[in-house]
């Protein structure tokens, strides 16, 4: 049974609501976050600030309201705020006082992780790396010199937020706060040691007096009045260890991340839907969607190791800010049943009716008003139930709502929102050229080596061994070169042998140079990220030159322990020289056996210089008011060349669509817009050829595993320029190509709906919509009744109405956005038996 579309006009009631501007007391009990005396039902939406702009915060956080969602929680990430010790970084993309008040200019709470350890799939989990190299430092465990630096870097955020009166307590929307973050995963890696460090970390929390709630998450044995929360795809079977604690959600995975060289996960909205209805049915009254909006890992910012600069995360609104629908609209009805049903879920008292086979009806009664959940977590079964003397079927996997416990007003199965399909489209700012070609200039990066009295210039030192790559460079470059030689004499016995280099590596690429000549490179595969690099090579008499580019993708940002995970050339070095003897060892059956003489030259021990970074960055190529100071050529491009810098300039799409830049043809670096860094890329690391499928059954537990596209493309093809960096006239985009690429067929496009469709069951209203200013210019097709088939290849049914099409091209063609009641009495009798269902696709 369906309820009348009449229900959601309560969206009106819910888009006016707005944080009062004096101090709200905020506290808790076992049933819910309350504010101000009063239980609250809390919808949250993960939105990290330096994945995304300043520019765009005000859009992202509007469009989450009006999804439904009334709190926004952020990570804070240290080492973007302090990347050099005691030095502060607020401004742009990292002002986290901005962002927050962005919050409170839209009316909705906020929810502030502090950490400082995040994870987020974040480089080094948020630590800064300089922390690795104090003396006697031990991370996340009883070790004075980690929380000294911990309690520093967390008494500046709160202090900040104090000062601008950001807590709730002083009038500001901020009404949780976390402390570490899941710790309870890796606790008993660190004994004794990590149960004291977690009620330290308590204490410090409490010390602050912020007067609302600290949380830690996945924390079993979080101290009083620390309340543990839940983090996964499904929460609705966590209780809290404190009867006094809410049951609360920190992060439901709306999907999953990217990795280099993988497919793309994908998260139904059924699913996504189904575990929130779950967890609201058995107690919960705090959930928060991580991601709500996932965005962009700009600069060196992923962690991983290799996790890709797009952080979409499959979230409700996708890396550029656009509505991912169905996902999206799906949601926003659900949260706006939740949220007219506050009262009766935090105040109620409550029963449960097992039907078997995994389905259970739960009561919710209060005030002589009574809500329902039906929920069946079979997952093949449907299962039809009686309930109060009323049959009612719901689909395997999936809760259905009845706020009355009489009318269904949502199943999570039921999708009545659009499915948008997105498009790339060229430059229109460019529109005149035919075809259209960006006109590059370019600039050699040269190898790195040592002049004829043996020194490297600009080096940082010369040691005799092998340093982990954190050690040396604190980060602050992708690239370290590790330079030795030795010398060979003539009568040295590996002359005349086949020689060949081992390096032992952790450096997750190397790129090899023996006299000035590349001799080899190599990437870490299949998540194995020490490896061996071997090549043939060729010696001289006298001295012989290495030079080995260790190169990171990515710092470990989880797991006990992860910050001594190595990085950078870890050795053994040598070279071997082996000779076949022509002395046989054996003769047997035939198979013969020789003896293999080996000389080898044992490097990890020999005076080794290292220089950070690249020449390129140095010299800032990437940075347009400076790059002019250095020759770029114009003639003669090299394609397919590694360590080449490209520079090209473009003019800015129009309109107001997301800017993306296609970067096909190239293959692994980094790339900048207008000297602002939009990421690193490897278009030339393909996904996997297997694990895709066409169709997604959201039935059944989901793991990032499940529902995989792109298989065999690469894992990412398009990377975000957001307009905040772009200027009305010439912008100037570089690109440092590291593998070997081609740049000719790199182009910006803009990012937009081309045809959305909806397949819609009767007593609902439709909502569909193009975006930036696009409109509806065609109703490819439009059946209301038992239409066939999905979205791009949909079919009539055996009964129709024969006016829908008519009724809806009146109420949609030429505009951006309409609304379709799906009944008969708007879009015309079907004369079918069942429930009716209109299918629609539209043009922008």
């Amino acid at each position: 049974m369906m309820m009348a579309s009449s229900i959601f006009l309560l969206i009106t009631a819910f888009f006016l609501f707005s944080l009062p501007s004096f101090a709200l007391n905020v506290s808790h009990d076992g049933r819910a976050i309350t504010i101000d005396g009063e239980r609250r039902i809390l919808l949250s939406g993960s939105i990290h600030y330096p994945r995304s702009t300043p520019g765009m915060w005000p859009s992202l956080i509007k469009k989450a309201k009006e999804g439904g969602i009334n709190t926004i929680e952020t990570y804070v990430f240290w080492n973007a705020h302090e990347a050099q010790r005691r030095q502060y970084d607020f401004s742009g993309n990292l002002d986290l006082v901005r962002f927050i008040k962005t919050i409170q200019e839209e009316g909705l709470y906020a929810v502030l992780r502090i950490g400082p350890y995040v994870c987020a799939e974040w480089n080094y989990g948020g630590f800064p790396v300089w922390l690795h190299n104090i003396p006697g430092i031990k991370f996340r465990t009883k070790n004075d010199v980690f929380m000294n630096e911990m309690s520093n870097f967390t008494t500046v955020i709160v202090d900040m937020m104090k000062h601008e009166n950001l807590f709730a307590s002083q009038g500001g929307p901020i009404i949780i706060s976390q402390i570490e973050n899941e710790y309870g995963n890796v606790i008993g890696s660190y004994g004794n040691d990590g149960k004291e460090y977690v009620q330290w970390c308590a204490s410090l929390a409490e010390s602050y007096q912020i007067g609302v709630p600290w949380v830690m998450c996945q924390e079993s044995d979080a101290p009083s009045p620390m309340i543990n929360t839940c983090n996964g795809w499904y929460c609705d079977q966590f209780t809290p260890n404190n009867p006094n604690s809410p049951k609360m959600w920190t992060e439901n995975w709306t999907g999953w991340f990217k990795g280099w060289g993988l497919q793309d996960p994908h998260r139904t909205a059924e699913d996504l839907s189904f575990a929130v209805a779950r967890f609201f049915q058995y107690g919960g009254t705090f959930q928060n969607y991580y991601m709500y909006h996932g965005g962009t890992n700009f600069g060196r910012t992923s962690g991983g190791p290799y996790i890709t600069t797009s952080y979409d995360y499959d979230a409700p609104l996708d890396e550029y800010g656009n509505l991912n629908q169905p996902k999206w609209g799906h949601l926003k009805q659900l949260h706006l049943l939740l949220r007219s049903m506050e009262k009766v879920l935090t105040h109620g008292s409550v029963r449960s009716i097992e039907y078997g086979n995994m389905t259970t009806a739960t009561i919710y009664s209060y005030d002589g008003k009574s809500s329902c959940f039906f929920g069946n977590g079979n997952p093949k079964d449907d299962a039809t139930i009686n309930f109060e003397n009323t049959m009612y079927s719901i689909p395997a996997w999936s809760v259905s709502i009845l706020p009355d416990c009489f009318s269904e007003a949502y199943n999570t199965a039921k999708v009545n929102s659009q499915t948008s399909v997105m498009v790339k489209k060229e430059n229109a700012a460019d529109d005149f050229e035919e075809p259209y070609t960006l006109k590059w200039q370019w600039r050699n990066e040269g190898f790195e080596h040592s002049n004829k009295n043996g020194l490297v210039e600009d080096s940082l030192m010369t040691v005799e061994q092998l340093l982990d790559q954190k050690a040396v460079s604190n980060d602050t470059s992708d690239y370290l070169w590790y330079i030795t030689s030795f010398h060979v004499n003539n009568t040295d016995p590996i002359l005349g042998k086949e020689t060949t280099l081992q390096v032992n590596t952790a450096g997750h690429v190397i790129h090899t140079f023996v006299n000035g000549r590349h001799v080899g490179s190599q990437y870490a595969q299949n998540g194995k990220y020490s490896f061996t690099f071997e090549s043939k090579i060729k010696l001289k008499v006298g001295r012989n030159e290495i030079a080995l580019l260790s190169v990171t993708v990515g710092l470990p940002n989880y797991g006990a322990n992860f910050d001594l995970v190595q990085t950078g050339i870890s050795g053994p070095v040598n070279v071997v020289g082996r000779e076949r003897l022509d002395e046989l060892t054996q003769k047997l059956g035939g198979d013969q056996k020789y003896i293999i003489q080996e000389v080898t030259k044992e490097l990890a021990s020999s005076k080794w210089t290292y220089k950070i970074g690249l020449r390129g960055e140095r010299q800032q190529l990437h940075d347009p008011m400076l790059s002019h100071q250095w020759r770029w050529f114009g003639n003669n491009l090299p394609t397919n060349k590694m360590f080449v810098w490209y520079k090209t300039t473009f003019k800015a799409p129009i309109g107001n669509d997301p800017v993306v830049v296609d970067l096909m043809g190239l293959g692994k670096g980094h790339a900048w817009v207008n000297g602002k860094s939009i990421g690193r890329y490897w278009l030339s690391y393909l996904a996997s050829e297997n694990g895709c499928s066409p169709t997604c059954d959201y039935r059944g537990t989901y793991s990032n595993s499940k529902c995989l596209t792109n298989c065999g493309k690469p894992s990412q093809r398009w990377y975000h320029v957001p307009r905040d960096f772009l200027k009305d006239d010439d912008n100037t985009l570089v690109v440092f190509e590291e593998f070997g690429g081609n740049p000719w067929n790199v182009k910006f496009q803009t990012v937009t709906v081309g045809t959305a469709c909806a397949n819609a069951y009767e007593g609902n209203s439709l909502e569909l919509s193009c975006q930036g200013g696009s409109v509806i210019s065609q109703i490819r097709f439009a059946s209301f009744g038992s239409p066939k088939g999905t979205c791009g290849s949909f079919g009539a049914g055996q009964c129709e109405s024969s006016s829908a099409l008519s009724a809806i091209q009146k109420a949609c063609i030429g505009k951006e956005s309409c609304s379709i009641d799906v009944s008969e009495s708007y879009l015309g009798p079907t004369g079918c038996k069942d429930t009716n269902r209109l299918a629609v696709e539209i043009i922008c």
